[in-house]
């Protein structure tokens, strides 16, 4: 992927990133998708995007928690309540931007003692396979041996389901948004978590990871879906400036293992932005964007003060 800008150093990356309200006429401007990928370019930037400005869309029920966006799934929003400082749990809501229909999500069974050791609720839907969507809900049934159960919520039946075989895991594992692919609910991976949850037949498996990623030396850069397409970005901790390069993989339909889809050369892109070699970690994957055609892929990297787009 080459990078895609003018390649001069300008100071209008610096002008928006530090002026509030320019950076708000833009970000208004913009699809709820692309909010929400970019609310994780910067601490600055996730606070500044949970302003009503940006949350007008949201008010489409009146909780007096506010409601925030947990996940999105090809169209359709899975949120929830800011958790209160009472007895009440999170309430759950799917809700669909373009229509401005939204469900109320019923609240798990079993009480408020269910209802507060949830761990991770997932969205899976996909138009093409089925107009239902479901929630898929781990819960921390016992914390002292890490025993995990999942329920599954069917917009179909209206009602929850308990999966009938529970499994032990470390619950640090589900504090993090998960991506739904191809049938199942995946986790972000790390070397010693690799998991995700088939759906239909209500398990969860281990899937294989890149060859590379050996060790705990190696860490997730970027794990999403686009276009029907599974990718996941990965680096060692330690550097090397002169010779890093990030493959981007990919997921075979049958999730049998990764190949290399694109290859980006860092070096190239640190001679023409400096910045991002300050100090390690300079830069983040935002997005890795399919498009139509092979030609209009990109992928989106965010470094100080300023976005990239490479094709």
């Amino acid at each position: 992927m080459e990078e895609d800008s003018d390649h001069q150093p300008t100071q209008s990356g610096a002008l928006i990133g530090s002026n509030d309200d320019l950076l708000t006429e833009i970000l208004l401007r913009l699809p709820v998708t692309s909010i929400l990928r970019f609310k994780s370019v910067s601490k600055h930037w996730r606070l500044h995007l949970r302003h009503t400005h940006f949350t007008h869309s949201l008010y489409f029920y009146p909780d007096p928690r506010g409601i925030r966006i947990v996940q999105s799934c090809n169209g359709l929003l899975l949120c929830c309540t800011y958790r209160g400082t009472g007895i009440d749990a999170r309430k759950y809501y799917v809700f669909n931007p373009t229509t401005k229909q939204f469900a109320v999500i019923p609240s798990l069974p079993g009480g408020l003692k269910v209802r507060r050791s949830i761990l991770h609720m997932g969205l899976a839907f996909h138009p093409t396979d089925c107009v239902h969507y479901k929630l898929v809900c781990t819960r921390l049934v016992k914390p002292a041996k890490d025993l995990l159960q999942v329920q599954i919520y069917s917009s179909d039946t209206g009602k929850w389901k308990i999966c009938p075989v529970t499994f032990h895991s470390s619950w640090l594992f589900f504090q993090q948004q998960g991506v739904y692919w191809n049938g199942a609910f995946y986790l972000v991976p790390s070397y010693d978590n690799h998991l995700h949850f088939k759906i239909e037949a209500q398990q969860w498996h281990t899937f294989p990871l890149p060859v590379e990623m050996t060790s705990l030396e190696w860490s997730t850069l970027y794990f999403g879906e686009s276009r029907g397409h599974l990718h996941l970005i990965v680096c060692k901790n330690f550097l090397d400036y002169n010779t890093l390069h990030l493959n981007v993989y990919e997921m075979l339909s049958d999730h049998s293992g990764w190949f290399v889809k694109y290859q980006l050369q860092l070096p190239e892109l640190w001679a023409t932005f400096p910045e991002m070699t300050l100090y390690r970690y300079v830069f983040k994957v935002v997005d890795v964007v399919r498009g139509e055609k092979e030609e209009d892929t990109f992928m989106v990297l965010q470094i100080p003060r300023k976005f990239i787009r490479l094709s």
